[in-house]
Parts: structure tokens; C-alpha cells; sequence
């Protein structure tokens, strides 16, 4: 079992050759920009600001890592955001490459997207990437106090098809009202009992 309150802050990388060998298991938050990692971490650990929150898209530009004595939390930076550099992206897209060939010890990654937007192309090759080499994966639909009942089922009838091709669990999450918190912290305790 998880001692949330204990997680802390640990280190960044902001560059492929930074990145160091996993010493503990790893748990992952990958998604678009502004797509809420921070804040959905910050309800997990049950703190107002371990992982720093902004409103602009594509503010996180490390990986960031935060952890206790069991698991290593791991906050990559967002990808799909526009007003970056060339050279910016290939920064980004080498340094997520790497973190992902690095023969990490990832146990699971949250996926998180957007409960209001359709799954985009990024999102759909980072399930298809999950997948092919068999790390298991949890969608985290967030943003979910931003629709009413009737507006969240349609979706989620929508969702089924757009990701029918994905044998994943799925959670809706709100920062707000704290929907799914619960469920994602049930699925840490799982993994790391596991372990």
C-alpha cells in the first residue's frame, strides 16, 4: 500500500543523455498538452502544488519524476502542442523515444485524454505503441465535470468506438470534484502489490 502523503519530488531530465537507468518501478502519466497530468497527479498525492500546474499548453518540458520507497511516479511532458520550436520538438520526441527504449522498469502508464476531444493522432500511436510492445496501459478520460450526464454518456458511447481497437480499462477523472481518484489510486496499489 501506497503512503501518498510520502511521495516527493525526486528529479528532471530535460534531455535524452540526461536520462538516468530506472532504480525503482515506474509509473507513467503520458498525454497532450494542457490535458491535465499535473492536476490529476496533484489529487493522487493528495497535494495542492508537488507537481507544478499551469494553464498554458506545453509548460511541462522535462520528464519529471516524483516517488517513495516502493515506485517512481513519471510526469512526461505533453506532446501535440503547436507554438513549439523545430528544434524544441525533436528535443521532445528524442527524449520520449529514449525514456521509452531505455529498458525502463515501467509497470503502467495512464494514458490521459481529454473526455471532450476525440482521440488524436498522437494519442491513438501512443496507445498503438503501448500495445505493441506490451506495456500495460489504463485510459484516463479527464475533464469530465466539464460535461453534463447526458453530454458524458454520448461520449463515452463515441469513445467505444473511436478506441474499440484497444483492450484497455478506462477511467473518468475531474480534478474538480475528484471523480475516479479513487479508481486510479485502487489500480496503483494494485500494480505495486504485484510487484
Amino acid at each position: 500500500m501506497i503512503h501518498y502523503q510520502d511521495i516527493e519530488y525526486k528529479y528532471s531530465y530535460g534531455t535524452a543523455a540526461q536520462l538516468q537507468p530506472s532504480e525503482l518501478p515506474e509509473i507513467v502519466f503520458s498525454g497532450r498538452s494542457n490535458v491535465g497530468k499535473s492536476s490529476l497527479m496533484n489529487k493522487i498525492f493528495q497535494r495542492k502544488n508537488l507537481v507544478r500546474v499551469s494553464s498554458t499548453p506545453g509548460k511541462t518540458i522535462t520528464i519529471n519524476f516524483f516517488g517513495c520507497e516502493q515506485v517512481n511516479f513519471v510526469d512526461l511532458p505533453g506532446y501535440g502542442y503547436a507554438k513549439r520550436s523545430a528544434a524544441e520538438i525533436k528535443r521532445w520526441g528524442d527524449m520520449i523515444e529514449a525514456f521509452f527504449a531505455g529498458n525502463r522498469k515501467i509497470v503502467l502508464v495512464f494514458q490521459l485524454i481529454d473526455v471532450r476531444r476525440k482521440a488524436s493522432g498522437e494519442d491513438l500511436q501512443m496507445l498503438d505503441y503501448l500495445t505493441q510492445k506490451h506495456i500495460p496501459f489504463v485510459i484516463v478520460f479527464t475533464k469530465c465535470d466539464k460535461l453534463n450526464k447526458t453530454q458524458t454518456l454520448q461520449r463515452m458511447e463515441e469513445i467505444s468506438q473511436e478506441l474499440k481497437d484497444y483492450d484497455a480499462e478506462a477511467i473518468l477523472f475531474s480534478a474538480l470534484s475528484g471523480q475516479g481518484t479513487e479508481e486510479i489510486r485502487e489500480k496503483i496499489d494494485e500494480v505495486v502489490e504485484a510487484l
